[in-house]
Protein backbone atom coordinates (compact mmCIF):
# COMPACT_ATOMS: atom_id res chain seq x y z
CA UNK A 1 0.00 0.00 0.00
CA UNK A 2 1.33 3.53 -0.76
CA UNK A 3 1.00 6.07 1.75
CA UNK A 4 0.60 10.17 1.10
CA UNK A 5 3.75 12.60 1.87
CA UNK A 6 0.74 13.99 4.62
CA UNK A 7 -0.16 10.61 6.07
CA UNK A 8 3.25 9.31 6.37
CA UNK A 9 4.30 13.00 8.10
CA UNK A 10 1.08 12.60 10.65
CA UNK A 11 1.94 9.11 11.51
CA UNK A 12 5.98 9.55 11.72
CA UNK A 13 4.47 12.96 14.22
CA UNK A 14 2.00 10.67 16.48
CA UNK A 15 5.08 8.33 16.88
CA UNK A 16 7.28 11.37 17.90
CA UNK A 17 4.90 12.24 20.22
CA UNK A 18 4.38 8.90 21.59
CA UNK A 19 7.94 8.73 22.45
CA UNK A 20 8.08 11.92 23.84
CA UNK A 21 5.28 11.12 26.76
CA UNK A 22 6.63 7.94 27.42
CA UNK A 23 10.20 9.59 27.87
CA UNK A 24 8.53 11.87 30.13
CA UNK A 25 6.60 9.31 32.23
CA UNK A 26 9.64 7.31 32.77
CA UNK A 27 11.68 10.42 34.21
CA UNK A 28 9.10 11.20 36.17
CA UNK A 29 8.90 7.83 37.68
CA UNK A 30 12.64 8.31 37.79
CA UNK A 31 12.59 11.21 39.45
CA UNK A 32 9.57 9.69 41.96
CA UNK A 33 11.87 6.52 42.54
CA UNK A 34 14.97 8.61 43.47
CA UNK A 35 13.47 10.81 45.88
CA UNK A 36 11.52 7.74 47.86
CA UNK A 37 14.98 6.31 47.83
CA UNK A 38 16.99 9.86 48.78
CA UNK A 39 13.98 10.36 51.52
CA UNK A 40 14.62 6.98 53.41
CA UNK A 41 18.28 7.55 52.98
CA UNK A 42 17.34 11.01 54.73
CA UNK A 43 15.69 9.36 57.36
CA UNK A 44 17.83 6.99 58.07
CA UNK A 45 20.50 9.54 58.28
CA UNK A 46 18.73 11.29 60.79
CA UNK A 47 18.28 8.11 63.22
CA UNK A 48 20.59 8.72 65.95
CA UNK A 49 23.78 6.06 66.11
CA UNK A 50 26.18 7.07 69.09
CA UNK A 51 29.10 5.89 69.83
CA UNK A 52 27.96 5.18 73.81
CA UNK A 53 24.60 4.96 74.94
CA UNK A 54 23.91 6.16 78.66
CA UNK A 55 22.07 4.19 80.77
CA UNK A 56 19.89 5.01 84.33
CA UNK A 57 17.39 4.23 86.36
CA UNK A 58 14.89 5.97 88.88
CA UNK A 59 16.50 6.22 92.35
CA UNK A 60 16.18 3.53 94.91
CA UNK A 61 17.97 3.37 98.65
CA UNK A 62 20.50 1.23 97.13
CA UNK A 63 21.50 3.01 93.77
CA UNK A 64 25.19 3.06 93.82
CA UNK A 65 24.66 -0.92 94.52
CA UNK A 66 23.03 -1.51 91.81
CA UNK A 67 25.19 -0.48 89.36
CA UNK A 68 27.03 -3.64 90.49
CA UNK A 69 23.84 -5.74 90.08
CA UNK A 70 23.20 -4.21 86.77
CA UNK A 71 26.92 -5.41 85.58
CA UNK A 72 25.83 -8.32 83.45
CA UNK A 73 22.98 -6.24 81.87
CA UNK A 74 25.16 -3.53 80.76
CA UNK A 75 27.74 -6.22 79.30
CA UNK A 76 24.81 -7.95 77.88
CA UNK A 77 24.08 -4.31 76.48
CA UNK A 78 27.55 -3.66 75.24
CA UNK A 79 28.34 -6.81 73.35
CA UNK A 80 24.96 -7.32 71.83
CA UNK A 81 24.83 -3.12 70.23
CA UNK A 82 28.57 -2.78 70.08
CA UNK A 83 28.72 0.53 72.24
CA UNK A 84 30.40 1.74 75.37
CA UNK A 85 27.83 1.59 78.33
CA UNK A 86 27.98 4.70 80.39
CA UNK A 87 25.45 4.57 83.67
CA UNK A 88 24.27 7.53 85.00
CA UNK A 89 23.21 8.05 89.15
CA UNK A 90 19.78 9.89 88.76
CA UNK A 91 19.02 12.08 92.30
CA UNK A 92 15.76 11.36 91.46
CA UNK A 93 13.11 10.24 88.84
CA UNK A 94 12.46 13.75 87.49
CA UNK A 95 16.30 13.98 86.97
CA UNK A 96 15.96 10.40 84.42
CA UNK A 97 12.80 11.82 82.76
CA UNK A 98 15.18 15.45 82.06
CA UNK A 99 17.67 13.22 81.02
CA UNK A 100 15.68 11.59 78.38
CA UNK A 101 13.93 14.47 77.24
CA UNK A 102 17.41 16.47 76.36
CA UNK A 103 18.88 13.45 75.05
CA UNK A 104 21.49 12.72 77.37
CA UNK A 105 19.86 9.49 78.34
CA UNK A 106 19.39 6.83 75.98
CA UNK A 107 18.16 3.74 78.26
CA UNK A 108 16.28 4.04 81.05
CA UNK A 109 14.00 2.33 83.87
CA UNK A 110 11.16 4.61 84.72
CA UNK A 111 8.30 4.25 86.98
CA UNK A 112 5.07 3.64 85.01
CA UNK A 113 3.71 7.21 86.10
CA UNK A 114 7.15 8.46 85.54
CA UNK A 115 7.13 7.05 82.02
CA UNK A 116 3.69 8.64 81.04
CA UNK A 117 5.00 12.43 81.93
CA UNK A 118 8.02 12.24 79.87
CA UNK A 119 5.92 10.24 77.43
CA UNK A 120 3.82 13.08 77.40
CA UNK A 121 5.99 15.59 77.19
CA UNK A 122 7.80 13.76 74.17
CA UNK A 123 6.66 11.01 72.33
CA UNK A 124 10.15 9.83 71.73
CA UNK A 125 10.30 8.23 74.79
CA UNK A 126 9.33 4.66 74.43
CA UNK A 127 8.55 1.65 76.25
CA UNK A 128 9.79 -1.53 75.04
CA UNK A 129 9.53 -4.13 78.01
CA UNK A 130 9.69 -4.93 81.72
CA UNK A 131 10.05 -7.69 84.05
CA UNK A 132 7.82 -10.69 85.10
CA UNK A 133 8.14 -10.76 88.87
CA UNK A 134 8.21 -13.70 90.83
CA UNK A 135 5.57 -13.98 93.96
CA UNK A 136 7.03 -13.08 97.31
CA UNK A 137 5.54 -11.81 100.91
CA UNK A 138 3.27 -9.15 98.73
CA UNK A 139 4.26 -9.34 95.53
CA UNK A 140 2.21 -10.98 93.30
CA UNK A 141 3.47 -13.17 90.09
CA UNK A 142 3.64 -11.03 86.35
CA UNK A 143 4.40 -8.28 85.12
CA UNK A 144 2.48 -5.85 87.55
CA UNK A 145 2.52 -4.96 91.08
CA UNK A 146 0.57 -2.95 93.49
CA UNK A 147 0.21 -0.09 95.94
CA UNK A 148 0.25 -1.12 99.81
CA UNK A 149 -0.66 1.14 103.20
CA UNK A 150 1.12 0.07 105.84
CA UNK A 151 1.85 0.82 109.75
CA UNK A 152 3.80 -0.49 112.00
CA UNK A 153 1.70 -3.48 114.09
CA UNK A 154 1.84 -3.00 117.53
CA UNK A 155 0.85 0.91 117.20
CA UNK A 156 -2.70 2.53 117.53
CA UNK A 157 -2.69 2.64 113.34
CA UNK A 158 -4.91 -0.69 112.68
CA UNK A 159 -7.36 0.81 110.31
CA UNK A 160 -7.84 3.45 107.56
CA UNK A 161 -9.54 5.75 110.40
CA UNK A 162 -7.66 5.94 112.83
CA UNK A 163 -4.96 7.77 110.53
CA UNK A 164 -6.94 11.30 110.31
CA UNK A 165 -4.36 13.81 111.07
CA UNK A 166 -1.43 11.61 110.99
CA UNK A 167 2.31 11.72 109.76
CA UNK A 168 1.96 10.11 106.12
CA UNK A 169 5.11 9.32 104.22
CA UNK A 170 5.15 9.48 100.55
CA UNK A 171 7.76 8.02 97.94
CA UNK A 172 8.40 10.59 95.16
CA UNK A 173 6.33 13.27 93.49
CA UNK A 174 6.31 11.33 90.10
CA UNK A 175 6.39 7.96 91.74
CA UNK A 176 3.60 6.16 91.22
CA UNK A 177 2.53 3.81 93.97
CA UNK A 178 4.24 6.31 96.43
CA UNK A 179 2.26 9.05 95.24
CA UNK A 180 0.05 8.73 92.07
CA UNK A 181 -2.31 5.69 93.29
CA UNK A 182 -2.32 6.75 97.05
CA UNK A 183 -3.61 10.49 95.75
CA UNK A 184 -6.28 9.46 93.04
CA UNK A 185 -7.32 6.23 94.06
CA UNK A 186 -6.70 5.40 97.75
CA UNK A 187 -7.76 9.53 98.42
CA UNK A 188 -11.67 8.66 97.66
CA UNK A 189 -11.44 6.45 101.14
CA UNK A 190 -10.48 9.54 102.86
CA UNK A 191 -12.98 12.51 101.07
CA UNK A 192 -10.43 13.19 98.33
CA UNK A 193 -7.53 15.14 99.87
CA UNK A 194 -4.56 13.27 101.44
CA UNK A 195 -3.12 16.71 102.90
CA UNK A 196 -6.16 17.67 104.39
CA UNK A 197 -7.15 14.46 106.09
CA UNK A 198 -3.44 13.56 107.07
CA UNK A 199 -1.83 16.05 109.62
CA UNK A 200 1.34 16.02 107.46
CA UNK A 201 2.77 14.62 104.19
CA UNK A 202 6.01 13.92 103.84
CA UNK A 203 8.09 12.08 100.57
CA UNK A 204 10.98 9.97 101.77
CA UNK A 205 12.46 9.63 98.45
CA UNK A 206 12.33 6.11 97.94
CA UNK A 207 10.04 2.99 98.72
CA UNK A 208 12.84 1.33 100.48
CA UNK A 209 13.49 4.83 103.23
CA UNK A 210 9.25 5.20 103.42
CA UNK A 211 8.94 1.36 104.91
CA UNK A 212 11.94 1.69 107.07
CA UNK A 213 10.52 4.96 108.34
CA UNK A 214 7.40 3.04 109.54
CA UNK A 215 9.63 0.58 111.20
CA UNK A 216 11.28 3.01 113.06
CA UNK A 217 8.55 5.25 113.85
CA UNK A 218 9.83 7.93 112.04
CA UNK A 219 6.01 8.58 109.84
CA UNK A 220 2.91 6.72 110.97
CA UNK A 221 1.97 5.39 107.74
CA UNK A 222 3.77 5.01 104.09
CA UNK A 223 2.52 3.82 100.88
CA UNK A 224 5.15 1.25 99.37
CA UNK A 225 5.26 -0.84 96.55
CA UNK A 226 4.71 -4.21 96.91
CA UNK A 227 8.19 -5.82 95.41
CA UNK A 228 9.97 -2.73 97.00
CA UNK A 229 8.38 -3.52 100.56
CA UNK A 230 9.46 -7.25 99.40
CA UNK A 231 13.17 -6.36 99.34
CA UNK A 232 13.50 -4.45 102.85
CA UNK A 233 12.23 -7.73 104.09
CA UNK A 234 14.32 -10.12 102.22
CA UNK A 235 17.45 -8.09 103.32
CA UNK A 236 16.56 -8.48 106.75
CA UNK A 237 16.05 -4.68 107.39
CA UNK A 238 12.27 -5.03 108.56
CA UNK A 239 10.39 -8.31 109.11
CA UNK A 240 6.85 -8.86 107.57
CA UNK A 241 5.00 -9.31 111.05
CA UNK A 242 5.61 -5.78 111.84
CA UNK A 243 3.61 -4.58 109.52
CA UNK A 244 -0.08 -3.58 109.09
CA UNK A 245 -0.80 -3.81 105.76
CA UNK A 246 -4.42 -1.55 105.78
CA UNK A 247 -4.91 -1.31 102.06
CA UNK A 248 -4.28 -2.43 98.62
CA UNK A 249 -4.44 -1.11 95.26
CA UNK A 250 -5.91 -2.57 92.24
CA UNK A 251 -2.03 -4.45 89.79
CA UNK A 252 -0.28 -1.76 88.39
CA UNK A 253 1.87 -2.48 85.60
CA UNK A 254 5.88 -2.83 86.39
CA UNK A 255 8.78 -0.50 86.14
CA UNK A 256 8.59 0.19 81.99
CA UNK A 257 12.39 -0.31 80.62
CA UNK A 258 12.30 2.43 77.76
CA UNK A 259 14.60 4.28 74.98
CA UNK A 260 14.30 6.95 72.76
CA UNK A 261 13.27 5.88 69.16
CA UNK A 262 14.96 8.27 67.73
CA UNK A 263 17.73 5.97 67.86
CA UNK A 264 18.21 3.73 64.68
CA UNK A 265 16.04 0.66 64.34
CA UNK A 266 18.81 -1.87 64.14
CA UNK A 267 20.19 -0.07 67.69
CA UNK A 268 16.80 -0.65 69.19
CA UNK A 269 16.31 -4.21 68.18
CA UNK A 270 19.82 -5.07 69.99
CA UNK A 271 18.67 -3.08 72.78
CA UNK A 272 15.43 -5.05 73.55
CA UNK A 273 16.86 -8.12 72.65
CA UNK A 274 19.34 -7.33 75.70
CA UNK A 275 16.58 -7.57 77.79
CA UNK A 276 14.70 -9.84 76.45
CA UNK A 277 17.18 -12.57 76.19
CA UNK A 278 18.33 -12.08 79.62
CA UNK A 279 18.34 -15.82 81.25
CA UNK A 280 18.99 -17.78 84.27
CA UNK A 281 21.45 -20.36 81.98
CA UNK A 282 23.85 -17.15 82.57
CA UNK A 283 25.32 -16.97 85.99
CA UNK A 284 25.64 -13.62 85.82
CA UNK A 285 22.58 -12.47 84.40
CA UNK A 286 20.46 -15.13 86.86
CA UNK A 287 22.24 -13.49 89.77
CA UNK A 288 20.48 -10.09 88.14
CA UNK A 289 17.24 -11.83 87.77
CA UNK A 290 17.28 -13.28 90.96
CA UNK A 291 18.07 -9.86 92.59
CA UNK A 292 15.24 -8.65 90.91
CA UNK A 293 12.51 -11.31 91.75
CA UNK A 294 12.19 -12.15 87.92
CA UNK A 295 12.88 -15.32 85.78
CA UNK A 296 12.29 -12.93 82.45
CA UNK A 297 11.32 -9.84 80.76
CA UNK A 298 8.36 -9.70 78.88
CA UNK A 299 7.97 -7.16 76.17
CA UNK A 300 5.71 -3.95 76.60
CA UNK A 301 3.82 -1.16 74.46
CA UNK A 302 2.81 2.09 75.43
CA UNK A 303 -1.00 1.14 75.84
CA UNK A 304 -0.27 -1.14 78.71
CA UNK A 305 0.05 1.64 80.34
CA UNK A 306 -2.76 3.49 79.35
CA UNK A 307 -4.79 3.01 83.10
CA UNK A 308 -1.63 5.45 84.17
CA UNK A 309 -2.68 7.76 82.06
CA UNK A 310 -6.02 7.89 82.95
CA UNK A 311 -5.13 8.62 86.42
CA UNK A 312 -2.96 11.22 85.55
CA UNK A 313 -5.75 12.99 83.77
CA UNK A 314 -7.87 12.71 86.78
CA UNK A 315 -5.02 13.81 89.32
CA UNK A 316 -4.54 16.50 86.67
CA UNK A 317 -8.04 17.89 86.57
CA UNK A 318 -8.55 17.36 90.54
CA UNK A 319 -5.12 20.26 90.53
CA UNK A 320 -6.97 22.39 88.51
CA UNK A 321 -10.07 22.37 90.28
CA UNK A 322 -8.30 23.65 93.68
Amino acid sequence: MIRSHNEASTKTGAHANRTRIWHAAAMTVAAATAAVSMNSAAQAARCENPAELTFAMVPTEETVAELQLYKPVTNRLAKETGKKIQFFMPTSYASVVEGLLSKFIDVAVLGPYSYVIANSKDKTVEVFATYAKRPGHLQEEGPGYKAALVTKKGSKFTDIKSLKGTTLGLVDPGSTSGNLFPRVVFSKNVGGDLDKYFGKVVYTGSHELSTVAVAQGKVDAAFVATHRFDNVVNKGEVKLEDFNILWMSPAIPQDPFVYRNTLCKDLKDKIKSTFLGLSTSDPGEKNFLDNVKSNKFVAMSSKDYDVIRALKKAKDARKKKK
